[in-house]
């Protein structure tokens, strides 16, 4: 019984992640390093990290709104512009481009492997 259980906690945590995975995808439309260069600097770079890791090294031109300040920061972000974000990874990216979706923004967009990814100019803060 205890295993059934166990199993069946399991297939909702899978199912939920793919759910979010899926919707994500729908969302943010998920860019190659070349795609997100061709399109950043006419839009609004926002970098989701925390302040420490935005410190250490950010894309040049990003402005840091991490995703714990979003909710609260939402009227630094035009709508009528296109949204480019990114974060190490590329799940909070995700995550910012959700909230961003259920409060009206249309064009999101979110870097393909996140900042450990790129290989472009950076600034760090010295």
């Amino acid at each position: 019984m205890t295993l059934y259980i166990l199993l069946v906690i399991l297939a909702a945590i899978i199912a939920y992640s793919i759910f979010n995975w899926v919707s994500q995808r729908r969302i943010a439309k998920t860019l190659s390093q070349e795609e997100f260069v061709a399109g950043y600097r006419k839009a609004q770079l926002i970098d989701v990290r925390e302040p420490n890791e935005f410190d250490a090294g950010h894309i040049l031109g990003a402005r840091n709104i991490p995703l714990s300040q979003l909710k609260t920061r939402l009227k630094e972000l035009r709508q009528d512009k296109p949204v480019y974000l990114y974060c190490q990874s590329g799940l909070r990216s995700g995550r910012a481009a959700q909230m961003l979706h259920r409060k009206g923004y249309k064009e999101l967009y979110h870097l393909k492997g996140g900042f450990k990814q790129w290989s472009g100019k950076i600034k760090t803060k010295s």
